[in-house]
């Protein structure tokens, strides 16, 4: 059988962290089987389900660059195909009509549980023979004797009796199907032949087989997954963590690096961190799924694109820069080539965020200085400083880094004063936050001009 893998997601929200990795790793599997990637939508719910979320999710797939072979395909036009499963299964017995009330149900689960049962469906409409009516729903009738057994490529084999079965509900009264029904027939019909999903999935499964196993279809083999932690370790959570992929981009981070991030969440090759995306899909096996939850690292996600932005030419750096340029109202046309700066920037930043608002002070003038770095270098000895670099600059006629770098020389020894009294209070006044490259390729850069400008307005800044 061709392999087949899939990614359903259902269009509730973004595309979370958790649902991308699953695509990665159905994605990557099918890539080194030669075989299918199918991105399905599970829309059936219609209450929480918008067309906001799909295309959120579709956004995301697409930035991670996880393109599908087949799809989206989406659940809700697939409903004839629904309801005519469900007469299969009412018509050959292995599904039946209940008019358990709420109020029943609820009575018996409580019962249940003070005598220390597991609370599951009594059965009570399973030989009734009922008919279809406004109040009834559809359960699918699950085998009373006989085991579950689950090959997982993560957990091993697993095996579930089916006395801890019930028979769960595939059609609610108002005619719709349920998720377990649904993701059975989709998985039936698109010839699904791995399916890759988190491990919160497996008290599913054995209720998924046993529908498969009744409609004569093929079983598909699973790997589940086991759940990622936020940064402490615990559940993540929208407070403490990015959960959502667009959150990644929008903090910064190349796609690269988030991939390699991904995949790195849950799966291992040997020592290895760094890998390209022709070595995951030569390397990727869901045999090598670790069976342990892994948790978010903000600190390895970082280190992995300072990694990505090292390995970057200046001028892609460029480009990759220029979603973020836009998104920060950042004017480039009234300063130094961008790729010049990025020349000398790559190797200083660790997001794309963090580098525009770097490099900010080239093209737009200082309204503040740092606080800090202000009382530390802007000390009433500075002014002296930057009055004599001043009157250098104002006389030097080759602005280049080589004789930028001979008059801080010739300030120190004129002065007599340490290098950092002369290059910190420089270097303060013309970034406004004293963090740049070498002070001479910073002036370089920046300009005679704006550097001669800049050390005016320190100068009058520390006044008398």
């Amino acid at each position: 059988m061709k392999v087949r893998t899939r990614f359903a997601p259902s269009p509730t929200g973004y595309l979370h962290i958790g649902g991308a990795r699953t695509a990665l790793f159905s994605w990557l599997y099918a890539k080194k089987m030669g075989g299918e990637f199918v991105l399905r939508i599970e829309d059936t719910d219609r209450e929480r389900s918008t067309q906001e979320a799909v295309d959120a999710i579709l956004e995301g797939m697409a930035w991670l660059g996880l393109s599908h072979d087949e799809g989206p395909i989406y659940q809700t036009d697939r409903y004839d195909k629904y309801k005519e499963v469900i007469q299969t299964l009412l018509d050959q017995g292995d599904a039946y009509y209940c008019n358990c009330s709420r109020e029943r149900l609820d009575e018996m689960r409580e019962q249940q549980k003070a005598n220390k049962q597991k609370p599951k469906y009594d059965g009570c409409c399973r030989e009734k023979g009922l008919t279809e009516a406004d109040d009834t729903v559809v359960r699918f009738k699950n085998p009373l004797q006989g085991e579950v057994e689950i090959v997982d490529h993560v957990r091993g084999k697993v095996v579930i009796s089916n006395q801890e079965l019930d028979d769960l509900i595939i059609q609610r009264s108002d005619g719709n199907p349920t998720y377990n029904l649904t993701v059975v027939v989709d998985d039936r019909d698109m010839q699904i032949s791995h399916v890759i999903r988190g491990d919160d999935h497996l008290n599913n499964t054995p209720r998924q087989i046993n529908i498969l196993k009744a409609l004569g279809a093929h079983i598909p083999e699973y790997a589940h997954v086991p759940m990622i932690n936020g940064t402490d370790g615990k559940k993540l959570s929208k407070r403490r963590d990015a959960v959502s992929v667009m959150q990644y981009r929008d903090d910064g981070y190349l796609k690269e690096a988030v991939i390699n991030y991904l995949v790195r969440l849950g799966w291992s090759y040997g020592d290895q961190e760094i890998f390209s995306l022709e070595e995951m899909i030569e390397k990727f096996d869901i045999d090598d799924i670790n069976k342990s939850s892994s948790s978010l690292s903000v600190e390895k996600l970082q280190w992995l694109n300072q990694h990505y932005m090292k390995q970057m030419t200046a001028e892609q750096l460029a480009e990759a820069l220029q979603f973020y340029i836009q998104q920060a109202n950042l004017d480039i046309s009234n300063g130094p080539d961008l790729t010049d700066v990025m020349k000398v920037y790559q190797e200083r930043c660790s997001t794309l965020v963090e580098l525009v608002e770097d490099i900010r002070y080239f093209y737009e003038g200082i309204t503040e200085y740092n606080p800090k770095q202000a009382k530390k270098q802007f000390k009433p000895a500075a002014k002296e400083v930057l009055q004599a670099l001043k009157e250098a600059y104002e006389n030097l006629e080759n602005w280049q880094a080589e004789d930028i770098h001979k008059v801080v020389e010739s300030t120190v020894e004129k002065l007599e004063v340490g290098f950092g009294k002369v290059g910190q209070p420089l270097r303060l006044a013309v970034t406004g936050h004293g963090k740049s490259p070498s002070i001479d390729i910073t002036l370089e850069l920046l300009g005679k001009q704006k550097t001669l400008s800049r050390i005016a307005d320190a100068i009058s800044f520390i006044g008398d």
